[in-house]
């Protein structure tokens, strides 16, 4: 896809140096708007206001949407006013509230000065929503029937209107502005004549969201039905808006980017990675370094109150980085299943027992067969084949005792950490890889001193 990309620019960028614009219309012309906007993501941002003039209509709507936030900011501002309400016109009232959101006060002001006052209010409408929920990502543009029109009526209302609406395959069938059924394309079409009314075609129990629902609530809800739409409604089931697949996906992609930060220990950051700057970077990722760093001195505060009996056994020191690594993978592993297992709906805060019991068991048998491969790899290796005087057959049953339950106890932390978070409303992705580690780190430190101190001192 890359090389493809690149060699379109390449035959662009020669047609405008040659000034030969109906061969690069006709280029355009055959190119879906995403592939355009990818394109123009990538050229010098002097060219885009020239390259957009010469698009077909129908894309350059399309075109703008899927161009990134910085490109979109640049080509505004080569834009008249006449071409931006164009643009600002065609499309969806949740693109639009999108866009509106990504940019600066100054181009904003712009945007709205140019969009229709039924537009304007739309998106004014969308932003008013809490970010994240149902309402900040749901389009007003849909089509709502009434159930006594007939199917002859219904199908004359979905060509006059379907054209500005964001889908027409489902239709929505209201009363006074409230919810009471729902129609598809295909039932209309099929419907044996064409003076039944809507009323006896619906389908009456009808799966909607609130407004204030939280989006990735109503992205589970879309896996779990299947959907292509949804309908969004307030608090008195007045139906306000919909929500479409397309967005859906949107967030499910921007959902697990976060977590996957969040699990790296990054502050979120929704900008693409080559466009961020290093110092962007820093600021997502100082933070979380600042405070693992700082928490590590639990670790050192351990290992000082220990140095007596290290100085006895000096070559216990030389075991604590695989213990300390082994604990903190086994906790990571136990805490990326559970998050997942929360983020796709399949445990409950009632589930913490069986989860519980669950990982305590593969615990065991994963602890018990490192445990004894601990053994055998310290006494053939570094006792016979290095010949480390120091290690004997305390030194290497203290040591993998202490691996036995270090990941017992790591595996249990970090089942019961995420759980815990979500109870408490957190995300849980917050309890991965870097937290669990900083304090699996602490405690098997201490479960191997306590082991040591037991056998050896």
């Amino acid at each position: 896809m890359s090389d493809r990309v690149v060699r379109v620019e390449d035959t662009i960028e020669k047609l405008l140096a040659e000034k030969k614009y109906p061969v690069l219309k006709e280029v355009l012309r055959t190119m879906n708007g995403a592939d355009v906007a990818a394109v123009f993501n990538e050229l010098d941002p002097v060219v885009l206001p020239l390259l957009f003039r010469v698009l077909p209509k129908d894309t350059a709507a399309d075109c703008f949407v899927e161009m990134e936030p910085e490109a979109q900011e640049k080509l505004i501002k080569g834009l008249s006013d006449t071409e931006l309400r164009e643009i600002v016109n065609d499309l969806f009232v949740d693109d639009a509230a999108d866009i509106v959101e990504e940019m600066p006060a100054t181009v904003v002001k712009r945007i709205l000065a140019q969009a229709d006052p039924q537009m304007r209010k739309e998106i004014n409408e969308v932003l008013k929503y809490p970010e994240n929920s149902a309402g900040s990502i749901m389009t007003t543009e849909f089509v709502a029937l009434k159930p006594e029109m007939t199917i002859r009526d219904a199908l004359n209302v979905i060509r006059k209107t379907g054209v500005d609406k964001e889908t027409i395959y489902t239709c929505y069938v209201t009363e006074k502005g409230v919810l009471i059924g729902f129609v598809s394309v295909k039932d209309l079409i099929l419907a044996p004549s064409d003076d039944i009314q809507i009323r006896t075609l619906m389908t009456e129990n009808v799966i909607s969201v609130g407004v204030k629902e939280d989006q990735e609530q109503v992205a589970e809800m879309f896996k779990k039905y299947n959907f292509l739409a949804m309908p969004v409604v307030d608090s008195e089931n007045r139906m306000v808006g919909i929500i479409t697949v397309d967005d859906v996906m949107d967030v499910m992609e921007d959902e697990t980017t976060e977590d996957m930060q969040i699990m790296a220990g990054m502050m979120p950051s929704d900008k693409v990675y080559l466009r961020s700057k290093p110092v962007e970077l820093f600021k997502s990722r100082i933070p979380w370094l600042l405070i693992l760093m700082i928490s590590s001195t639990f670790t050192s505060l351990i290992i000082d109150k220990f140095e007596a009996a290290l100085a006895a056994q000096v070559v216990l020191t030389a075991f604590i980085p695989m213990l300390m690594g082994t604990g903190g993978n086994s906790g990571s592993q136990s805490s990326v299943t559970v998050i997942r297992a929360i983020s796709l709906g399949e445990v409950e805060w009632g589930d913490l027992p069986a989860i519980i019991w669950k990982e305590g068991r593969t615990a065991f048998l994963c602890g018990l067969a490192l445990a004894g491969a601990c053994f055998i790899k310290l006494m053939l290796l570094d006792g016979l084949l290095l010949g480390n005087d120091g290690v004997n057959a305390k030194v290497a049953l203290v040591v993998s005792l202490a691996m036995l339950f270090t990941v017992i106890l790591a595996k249990s932390i970090g089942c019961i950490l995420p759980m815990v978070a979500k109870k408490l409303n957190f995300d849980p992705a917050v309890m991965a890889s870097p937290f669990i580690t900083t304090i699996v780190d602490a405690l098997s430190l201490l479960v191997y001193f306590g082991i040591a101190s037991a056998i050896l001192f």
